[in-house]
Parts: C-alpha cells; structure tokens; sequence
C-alpha cells in the first residue's frame, strides 16, 4: 500500500487531503511545517508528498530544495501560488507536478495516482539517503551537521546552501551561474566573486588538503562540482 505525506498548515484542508486519500487506500502522515515535513520524509519512506509552498516555518521552495539533497520521493505541489514564476521555481527546485488552489479533488487523486505509478519503489527516501560520507568528511543534510575526523564543523547558513546544492548534483558540474541565483537570488548571477570565497572557506573546513581539494572540485571558468 502506497504512503502519502501530506504539508499543509491550514487543518481544515490538510484533513480534506487525509480523508480522501485514506478513502483510496493510501495510508497517510501529515506535517504542518518545513522542519515535521523533513523529519517525516526521512522517518516514514512515503512514496509521494503532497506540499503546500506558505508553510509557517520555511518556504515549501527552501523544503523541496532540501529535500532534494538526499531524497527523490516524487512531490505534488498543492499551492495557491498562481504566478507562473512561483510554478517554475516549485518545477526548477525538483517538485514533479503542480497544482493550484482551489482543484478538483477527483484530478489531485488522480495526478498523486499517476506520480506514484510511475515511480520505481526503490527511490522512496530513506534516513540514510540524508548522510553523505567521504575519507574526509561526513555531512547530515537533514540534521545540517558536518564532522571531520570526529570534530563538529560549523558552516554558516550560506555555506550550508551552497553545499547542498553541490551534493544534491554530485557527479555533475553545476555552473556558476546557477550556484549564484540558487544560493543568493537572481541579480547575482555575474558576481562570481561570492563563489570563490565561500568555495574557499568550505574547502578550509571540510577539505583536508584544501589547496589540492579532492571533494569540492573547480572547473575553471565553468562552475563546480561535488564528488564523494
């Protein structure tokens, strides 16, 4: 039987959701936060998450865009959002389907019938997916916590963002662009001074030889990658 996450801080909705998923056989969590919603993930394995984007804690983007640092659990958007902007960051930051309030009940069952159908069971997150180990360092990205050689790391906010996005295309060059707009906005796209120095800073951190780094890689002129 297929389990489904449903985020949402408005009750009456979210015990909508609960009622007619349980009524097609779904068994069901519910989250009322950013924080709940992650700790659920990685805790109950659900095989689809149904997320609202005005969560009272954190942003549903900043939720999908931590969730898709350790976990590929397919994501239905519930949101009032309307602007086409809003759904293109939801789609950018790894949501597989959109849907904007108010909906007919009947097409949301039938678009969380269709993501769960598709998926192969072995992508449902597990706890473990969240923890990403090298030589050098270990990095929780749920519990946002690094050690090295035993030792808590501290990373400030900034450096944690520019992390995950780098773990969560491990293997893949991102670019310097794309670093810039998705840790510090879109008018930030040029200023690729920002990168070297928060680059540099996580190498002195996590690196054990930072100036011949073998985990936070440079491809000059291009952009970056994370290789564990």
């Amino acid at each position: 039987m297929a389990r489904v996450l449903v985020v949402d801080d408005e009750p009456r909705l979210a015990r909508m959701l609960v009622i007619n998923l349980k009524a097609r056989t779904y068994e069901v969590d519910c989250a009322h936060d950013g924080r709940a919603a992650l700790d659920s993930v990685a805790a109950r394995r659900p095989d689809a998450v149904l997320l609202d984007l005005g969560l009272p804690d954190m942003d549903g983007i900043e939720v999908l865009k931590h969730l898709r640092g350790w976990s590929q659990v397919p994501v239905l958007v519930v949101s009032a959002r309307h602007d086409s902007e809003e759904k293109i960051q939801a789609l950018d930051a790894g949501a597989d389907d959109y849907i904007t309030k108010p909906f007919s009940m009947d097409e949301l069952m039938a678009r969380v019938a269709a993501v769960v159908r598709r998926t192969p069971a072995h992508v449902a997150a597990t706890a473990n997916e969240a923890v990403v180990e090298t030589e050098e360092f270990t990095v929780d990205l749920l519990a946002k916590k690094a050690r090295r050689g035993g030792v808590n790391i501290r990373l400030t906010p900034t450096e944690w963002h520019l992390l995950e996005v780098l773990i969560r295309n491990r293997g893949k060059l991102v670019s310097q662009r794309r670093l810039l707009q998705e840790v510090w906005g879109s008018s930030y796209g040029t200023q690729t001074n920002y990168l070297r120095v928060y680059m540099a800073h996580l190498r002195r951190k996590l690196e054990a030889d930072p100036s011949h780094p073998r985990h936070l890689i440079t491809a000059p002129g291009m952009g970056y990658r994370f290789e564990a």
